[in-house]
């Protein structure tokens, strides 16, 4: 998918969905049959599976030069590779080769809710994985194996709220460079905010089950290059559309969350 088509996903509306999720050639409905996530290989441009062994396990390896706003959201592109293959059922290794400044990129990294990488210096040869991932800054070196690169990022977030700052970088294409500024920032913490706000208020009404349609939309997206922003579009659709009942609204936004890491129902429980 191009980085061009889909460089920004806060507040914009997606196209309308079909009635219904496409069925299989079971006759299942689409949204609960077995997914495959794919990736775009930077070395060679080609897509391939993430997880070829199903059930194999499959390493994930993060390469930083050091600590910065850069480095955090290779990191986080990471994270998300990890999520996403842990909601399909494949179990992964998550591994940090860091030249300098480990310290200060793990603390970094833990404000934005990303979950803890081991070191590579600690790790040895490998505990049999089926395939190893790297994630690593676009531009330079590639290692030996399927490698995803994430493009940089420009401006400061000095000061900024760390979960608003993971929106922020969710909402840009990976491939295409991250610009941060105070209307940028300012932006992903209105939103975040009002999410949190809409996910508490459904979740005091009844239960319902996340609807075929934004199922097959966000497991599609996911799956397809870990395509964030078309996540983040179909949140958005869900939020406006006048025919979800909230309680199928809080159980997407809940789902939806195991991969964006944003903490959506952070506010349950708290006065209307």
């Amino acid at each position: 998918m191009q980085a061009a088509n889909r460089a920004s996903a806060i507040g914009c509306l997606p196209p309308p969905c079909p009635e219904s999720a496409p069925e299989t050639a079971l006759g299942r409905s689409a949204a609960y049959a077995h997914p495959v996530l794919r990736i775009t290989d930077a070395r060679t441009g080609e897509s391939l599976e993430a997880a070829p062994a199903r059930r194999g396990l499959t390493r994930v390896e993060a390469h930083t030069a050091g600590a910065g706003t850069g480095a955090l959201r290779v990191l986080l592109v990471a994270d998300l590779l990890v999520r996403a293959l842990e909601l399909g059922g494949t179990p992964v290794w998550s591994v940090l080769t860091c030249e300098r400044d480990r310290a200060e990129l793990q603390a970094g990294a833990a404000a934005l809710g990303i979950r803890p990488f081991e070191d590579s210096r600690d790790v040895g040869s490998g505990l049999g994985e089926a395939q190893v991932i790297h994630v690593v800054t676009e531009g330079t070196a590639t290692p030996d194996g399927p490698t995803v690169a994430v493009a940089p990022v420009h401006g400061t977030a000095e000061g900024a709220d760390p979960i608003a700052l993971r929106l922020a970088l969710l909402a840009r294409d990976r491939a295409a460079p991250a610009a941060l500024d105070p209307a940028v920032l300012d932006e992903a913490r209105a939103t975040l905010a009002r999410w949190r706000g809409r996910v508490a208020a459904w979740a005091r009404q009844p239960s319902r089950p996340i609807p075929d349609q934004a199922r097959t939309r966000l497991r599609t997206a996911w799956e397809d290059d870990l395509d964030v922003p078309a996540v983040l579009d179909t949140l958005t659709w869900v939020e406006t559309s006048p025919d979800l009942p909230d309680g199928a609204r809080f159980e997407t936004y809940a789902y939806a969350d195991r991969l964006l890491g944003l903490e959506l129902t952070r506010d349950l429980g708290t006065p209307a």
